[in-house]
């Protein structure tokens, strides 16, 4: 059980990372690298520890997930010895944060840092707003020389400077940075029910549209779970929240939006590939082999029907979490191999950039930004990522004899080793500004090693970027939110319509008209000269 919830710990923080994230003139200039505030004078070592050798105190907002206060949590305790920085904690709950946070703003009472915000929190239309007014300092000075393991991590992987840098060529807001070997994903993967297809005696995955709709059929019509009953499920999901991305890809998409193919933007829900995805779901939907309950069920009753060996093809993170099943027993449910189809003939996989934006800013009320800079630093290295990550030894583990490390019992007043972690680290359920990868020194069970084999061969094989990471101006955005809430509510209410028949396929000249109608063009001519801006940056 320990095995699970540490894997479990690491790959939570890698959804914080899937799903994850993709949204010059002369008050900018006024900035250029420097902060507005008058700093008080303090010696900053750029190597070693303490950062300080006189002790300082800082204010940090960050989101608080309530399990323990911050200051009581013995990692940042610990931290905070070794640097001679000491903080001052504001951290509402995660459901009030970006109120709090909108309010700091306004005020001009923000704290000196902002620790662990997501992209809806701080939007990247903010960090273009207030770095552009000096609330936010330039931080790619400050990088260069107090940052050496951030600083690597960019030149090693120049889309992370590409992707942080806003429209007036400054960072103003550091990210978490996924190297974890399922960083790849573009979202829970899916899974074949491995009892169901030793029943059937299937030996190879469908590699193509067609070959999927053919095992779909035998797990409706072959009884495959034995109970006698026409009760399979072949494909099931929440709305198609979570197989989409997975099946767009077969007909050629990388995104239900706006993608990048060769340079050029496009608009994917109003091309032909689009229309033959729709075409191919309402055909599964019209034959029972897609759940009819699809566009009406939550995640509980699809979890319900997995525990009672109902369904063949099904999304999430990991299988079991649907089947209810061992790890062990997991490994025998195979990951989804992406598909080609007639419209698409060779594999296309969108990927996650593995870069989640809004993590670390320094404000210009802060004081110390040369050391404040080095404090987050250390997380961006393997040693500092590994401590934050699991906290100080004594807690949560303990070095063996081979040096590997060893998990100890969790005290009964937490239910899990996911909540006893979170009471020592802030590193849980927020998106902290970080490396994310393996523990070095953690033993990995044999359901790691087949979840990262999985992913070698099925995602990291041929995952590529649907559309980078972009800044868009402050009039761009505008005309962005406009157009864009109305589009996205029409486009996701035709999809069901099409795919469960309520709204005929004769009429997608209608529905290409009225999508027209809305300022398509104009909207995807504004992500192509924010996609020509990154790729000449």
């Amino acid at each position: 059980m320990m095995k699970r919830n540490f894997w479990l710990s690491i790959m939570f923080s890698v959804l914080l990372i899937i799903l994850i994230a993709c949204n010059t003139d002369d008050s900018a200039n006024q900035n250029d690298g420097e902060n507005d505030s008058d700093n008080k004078s303090v010696e900053v070592n750029k190597e070693g520890y303490p950062i300080v050798d006189e002790e300082i105190t800082l204010s940090l907002m960050a989101p608080g997930t309530g399990i323990a206060e911050w200051k009581d949590m013995p990692t940042l305790q610990e931290y905070s010895e070794k640097t001679n920085i000491n903080f001052d904690y504001d951290t509402p709950p995660l459901s009030d944060f970006q109120t709090k946070l909108n309010l700091a703003f306004a005020s001009g009472d923000i704290s000196d840092i902002i620790f662990g915000a997501s992209t809806d929190d701080l939007t990247p239309s903010m960090e273009v707003n207030y770095g552009e007014q000096g609330v936010l300092i330039p931080l790619e000075e400050l990088i260069d020389e107090y940052a050496p393991n951030l600083k690597a991590l960019m030149e090693e992987n120049p889309e992370i400077e590409r992707s942080i840098t806003t429209t007036d060529g400054h960072i103003y807001v550091l990210p978490a940075i996924n190297q974890h070997p399922t960083s790849a994903w573009p979202a829970g993967p899916m899974w074949f029910n491995g009892e169901w297809l030793d029943a059937l005696g299937v030996e190879e995955l469908p590699k193509t549209t067609d070959e999927l709709y053919e095992l779909l059929v035998r797990f409706r019509d072959e009884d495959p779970n034995g109970n006698g009953e026409a009760d399979e499920i072949p494909l099931i999901d929440v709305k198609m929240e979570s197989t989409r991305r997975w099946l767009l890809a077969a007909f050629g998409m990388k995104e239900w939006g706006i993608e990048e193919v060769d340079g050029t933007v496009r608009y994917a829900p109003i091309t032909e590939n689009y229309k033959e995805y729709i075409t191919y779901m309402n055909k599964l939907y019209d034959e029972k082999l897609l759940d009819p309950e699809t566009f009406s069920q939550a995640d509980e009753q699809k979890k319900a029907k997995g525990q009672q060996n109902k369904l063949g093809l099904f999304p999430d993170w990991f299988s079991f979490f649907t089947t209810g099943q061992t790890e062990e027993e997991a490994m025998n449910n195979p990951m989804f191999h992406p598909l080609t189809s007639d419209v698409s003939p060779e594999i296309v996989l969108p990927g996650n950039p593995g870069i989640s934006r809004g993590a670390f800013a320094i404000t210009k009320n802060n004081d110390y930004p040369e050391a404040s800079i080095r404090w987050i630093d250390y997380l961006y290295s393997q040693e500092g990522r590994d401590f934050f990550d699991q906290g100080p030894e004594g807690y949560l583990w303990e070095e063996g004899e081979d040096g590997q490390r060893v998990f100890k019992d969790v005290p009964e007043e937490f239910d899990s080793s996911e909540d006893y972690r979170g009471s020592l680290t802030p590193a849980y359920a927020i998106n902290t500004p970080m490396l994310v990868d393996l523990v070095e020194t953690a033993p990995r069970s044999d359901f790691e090693l087949f979840i990262e084999e999985e992913t070698k061969t099925k995602v990291d094989a041929y995952a590529e970027t649907a559309y980078p990471l972009v800044y868009l101006t402050e009039e761009e955005q505008e005309e962005i939110n406009t157009i864009e809430v109305d589009l996205e509510s029409y486009v996701e209410q035709m999809e069901a319509k099409f795919i469960t028949g309520v709204e005929p396929l004769t009429n997608w000249d209608k529905y290409i008209e009225t999508i027209e109608n809305m300022n398509i063009d104009r909207y995807v001519k504004i992500y192509q000269a924010a996609y020509d801006r990154w790729a000449e940056n």
